[in-house]
């Protein structure tokens, strides 16, 4: 799966979790850059891209995502 396609389909992940359909996110989104994403809704958004693609991140790899870019490589290396 290329990047920009898990980059759309985690969009839709925190439009739908966030509630917020002007969401954009870009590789260098992070959670400054949107109201809503507070430590609350992290863990929320964590849980909903999880079951989307079907993976599990490890707490170290949470704690290592400085924005989306990085979250969606972990995506990426998941799904090999």
């Amino acid at each position: 799966m290329e990047k920009n396609e898990v980059l759309a389909l985690v969009n839709e992940v925190f439009i739908d979790a966030l509630d917020n359909e002007d969401i954009k996110l870009t590789e260098a989104t992070t959670a400054n850059d949107v109201e809503e994403w507070d430590s609350l809704s992290h863990i929320q958004l964590i849980v909903a891209v999880e079951k989307k693609f079907k993976i599990r991140f490890t707490s170290g790899e949470i704690h290592g995502f400085k924005n989306v870019g990085d979250m969606c490589d972990a995506i990426i290396a998941k799904l090999g």
